[in-house]
């Protein structure tokens, strides 16, 4: 057994000889070095593809509706970001930030690409292969911004400005970006998604403690739990087609057996300067969700907080994902994924070598399809209930980090709320306007670059926080900065 800081990391000898009330008292049971058992660790990365499942499968399918795709190249598009995220979650995991966390499409490039699908199906000449050859375009020349501020170390540096102060409301915004989805989902059919959230609940709270399974695959068993029971109640007809909790085999149907992802599946990509100014706001809202999530993840994982030189790879090295992305053609890009931090969190299971085995599942269903669209027909209220426990956490993780701020300062406790408060109400108002007509296209691109930004919580917490944190006055004790770095020191350079 070792010790780093206040964190201790048990071999997998150890591990297997500790009874479960042991195991359930740990704060980390397998660290980021650690390789469980092969089997365990087959089942924990399924786990972390089950997690990442339902946000990576949303994507491309709303990017398929946006581009007008009909159910055959909604099922390519489907497979191909699984392969994608399968290969940058290796290279993020091997050469980038070495966190155990894994990449993914974002929601962050979704607001950008319904305004480029938007402006290239409105032309007369107007095609579902031309709008993915923009947007193609627009996320592999974008992608260079995120690399160059990534190689660059200015995104590392300004780990040194964003302390727990701006950190702490971020990581929260991360976990609360899904609320409206979250219970609305559940609530589709109420019986399936208190089914999923309950026995997520009583698995990962109550039953810990008595069997090794539950305490390692919580979220696995409740998603099989809520899909299980969605399937009784469809095969015994007390819900039918056009229910939300039906399940439905159609997207089995439609997935091939063999789908091998090729470069450029829809054409060469067309680069338009406006666009992919616009995209560019996608990418800037990534990168400060993912300085966020990189924090999450060291803290749930018992790793020291992430230097600036561990911050620059990662960000570079999800530029390159992005640029990846593009050449496959999966009219989005690549990130780091908050739920699977949310699900180590419940696992305690912090292992790198985990989160490999699960970039090795998403490339292998990346291949064969029809696995891939089995879990294609899961329901949205097992979805949604997965989004209530795990999303939850996140939050949770965010708000720890103010144990280091002194929260008898005014000071604070107003950047706190301000930011926590404008991460919630800006994204409301940006989200019921638009763009007016009629101005200059340079006009029009600043105001799409302004809007998008707006439009996440996140990006808008962020801002506030690490605006007022570094210019309203305070000591480096009151803002937190001196126990931020004894707590967790530089980390890896």
């Amino acid at each position: 057994m070792a010790e780093e800081g206040k964190f201790k990391y048990f071999t997998p000898d150890e591990v297997s000889k500790m009874s479960i009330e042991e195991l359930a008292k740990q704060r980390v049971i397998y660290g980021i070095e650690d390789k469980p058992p092969v089997g365990e660790s087959i089942l924990l990365g399924i786990q972390h593809y089950l997690t990442m499942f339902g946000a990576t499968f949303i994507i491309p399918v709303v990017t398929a509706s946006a581009v007008g795709f009909d159910g055959v190249d909604t099922a390519r598009l489907i497979s191909l970001m699984f392969f994608v995220s399968g290969i940058t979650t290796i290279i993020q995991t091997t050469w980038g930030n070495k966190l155990p966390i894994v990449q993914g499409g974002t929601f962050s490039f979704l607001p950008p690409m319904f305004v480029i699908t938007g402006a290239v199906l409105a032309r007369p000449d107007a095609t579902s292969e031309l709008a993915m050859q923009e947007l193609t375009g627009a996320i592999i020349a974008a992608s260079f911004f995120e690399i160059v501020i990534g190689f660059s170390g200015l995104i590392g540096q300004l780990r040194k400005v964003l302390g727990p102060i701006t950190i702490a409301p971020t990581i929260a915004m991360i976990g609360l970006a899904l609320y409206n989805l979250g219970f609305d989902w559940l609530m589709q059919d109420w019986r399936i998604g208190m089914v999923t959230l309950i026995a997520m609940i009583i698995y990962s709270q109550f039953l810990r403690a008595k069997n090794r399974a539950f305490l390692l695959f919580p979220v696995l068993l409740a998603i099989l739990t809520g899909y299980a029971f969605a399937w009784i109640l469809t095969l015994g007809g007390v819900v039918v087609q056009g229910d939300a909790g039906y399940v439905s085999t159609r997207v089995l149907e439609n997935s091939p057996w063999i789908a091998v992802p090729q470069p450029f599946m829809w054409g060469m990509p067309k680069f338009t300067l406006s666009f992919i100014l616009g995209m560019v706001a996608g990418y800037i809202a990534s990168m400060i969700e993912s300085v966020g999530d990189y924090m999450a993840a060291a803290r749930m994982s018992g790793a020291p907080v992430p230097s600036s030189g561990r911050i620059s790879r990662g960000i570079g090295f999800e530029g390159v994902g992005c640029l990846i992305a593009g050449i496959f053609g999966t009219g989005n890009g690549t990130t780091s994924y908050s739920e699977n931090i949310g699900a180590i969190g419940l696992t305690k299971v912090g292992s790198r070598y985990v989160i490999q085995m699960a970039a090795i599942v998403m490339l292998l269903l990346g291949v064969f399809g029809k696995f891939g669209g089995f879990f294609g027909g899961m329901p949205n209220p097992v979805v949604g209930a997965m989004y209530c426990a795990l999303f939850g956490m996140i939050a949770a993780v965010g708000i720890s980090n103010l144990q280091f701020v002194d929260l008898n300062s005014s000071r604070n406790l107003f950047i706190i709320g301000f930011a926590l408060f404008m991460g919630l109400s800006v994204p409301f108002w940006a989200n019921s306007v638009s763009v007016p007509g009629g101005l200059p296209l340079w006009q029009e691109t600043l105001a799409d670059i302004v809007l998008t930004i707006a439009k996440t919580g996140m990006a808008v917490a962020a801002i506030c926080a690490g605006v007022l944190d570094n210019t309203v006055p305070g000591t480096k004790e009151e803002r937190g900065l001196l126990a931020w770095v004894t707590e967790g020191g530089d980390g890896e350079a």
